[in-house]
């Protein structure tokens, strides 16, 4: 946990967005009670009102200010009541979804319990996630992505958290998991970096790119003056950059997966 009280999980999800400079239209929140869902999403709702200059939300604008007391008229919520967004509601939010913000850039929607949504209603938001207005932003926070429909997941971008005591543990792995891979483009054979690619075919997208920027860190710390083989490593590590661009894309981690692995063997 971080000192302000946001899990690490959460806290590294903003870190990672805040670094990318610009967000999505759409976002998928995914993890149980005490992830941090909540919390990322109100700060991910102040970095699209903010006004300020800089990366991320300034919280010293009028945007950052009315996000923070909860009165900014650009930030709608729905479903926060315990009750799911009907059909009904549905409609009426992508209706309102066309009209231009009041004060800011963007107008955000937060849709609380998403996962309880029927298929009627996430159908009734499927056109706006597809061709909605470039200034309509999209928070869907759910304890299980899985119950939203396929056509819904695919329009946005998922970010899953971790429950706060798994946090540590995650990371952990994750950076083990970095390290092995950067030994690997670096000094593995062709097989054995194919073999590694295949068991990240079940990762998730966020996961995987939280996996190319730590490997990418690891890569950069190799670079020395008096190594031969200084440029295969920027080589390298260019390649495993433009996966990570890659990653903002609807692209299964498997296909990067084989990607990373391919093009690197070459390298």
């Amino acid at each position: 946990m971080m000192k302000n009280g946001t899990p690490s999980g959460a806290a590294a999800a903003m870190k990672r967005l805040t670094d990318r400079k610009t967000l999505s239209h759409a976002y998928i929140l995914t993890g149980p009670a005490g992830s941090g869902k909540h919390a990322l999403a109100d700060w991910m709702a102040a970095y699209y009102v903010c006004s300020g200059e800089g990366q991320g939300p300034c919280g010293r604008c009028s945007g950052c200010r009315k996000a923070a007391a909860g009165i900014h008229p650009d930030i709608i919520r729905a479903g926060g009541s315990g009750e799911a967004v009907n059909t009904a509601a549905a409609r009426m939010l992508r209706a309102d979804a066309y009209i231009r913000p009041n004060e800011a850039l963007r107008k955000v929607y937060l849709l609380e319990h998403a996962q309880d949504m029927n298929a009627s209603a996430q159908n009734a938001l499927l056109k706006v996630l597809e061709e909605g207005p470039p200034y309509a932003a999209f928070l869907l926070m759910t304890e299980n992505d899985a119950a939203l429909l396929p056509t819904i997941r695919s329009r946005c971008e998922i970010i899953r958290l971790a429950p706060a005591q798994e946090d540590s543990q995650s990371e952990t792995a994750q950076q083990e998991t970095a390290a092995q891979l950067a030994q690997l483009l670096l000094e593995g054979s062709e097989l054995e970096l194919l073999a590694f690619a295949v068991s990240l075919e079940k990762w998730d997208r966020e996961s995987f790119a939280v996996l190319l920027e730590e490997t990418g860190r690891l890569l950069r710390r190799r670079l020395a003056p008096d190594r031969g083989d200084t440029r295969r490593i920027l080589n390298l590590i260019e390649h495993v950059r433009t996966l990570r661009r890659a990653c903002e894309f609807h692209l299964g981690a498997g296909h990067l997966a084989g990607w990373l692995a391919a093009r690197a063997c070459g390298l």
